[in-house]
């Protein structure tokens, strides 16, 4: 598994610049030592994911299971797991204190 500046596939981000700024995200692909693939499941399909610089993103410790095993096994990933993984880290979030 690449690990890169401490990120990895499966690894929630939320986006510092941009118009997504502010979004959060599963990290779904490490391009190289400065870009990332994101996914949301939503605006950000799986098809069709978000490239962006690795310094425009802010790192959370916690990491999706389920993606990082789906992606490590090759077994299919839809948008619907991966809006639940999110949904579920946006609600620990918020009773956290938000970002």
């Amino acid at each position: 598994m690449k690990i890169v500046s401490g990120i990895q596939i499966g690894q929630y981000v939320r986006s510092k610049a941009g118009r997504d700024k502010n979004h959060i995200f599963l990290v779904l692909e490490i391009i190289d030592h400065e870009y990332v693939l994101l996914v949301d499941g939503d605006s950000r399909r799986i098809e069709k994911p978000k490239k962006k610089k690795i310094k425009h993103l802010y790192e959370y410790r916690q990491i999706s299971d389920v993606v990082r095993e789906k992606k490590t096994d090759d077994k299919k990933l839809t948008n619907l797991m991966i809006r639940k993984e999110i949904e579920k880290f946006d609600v620990n979030l918020n009773n956290l204190g938000g970002f």
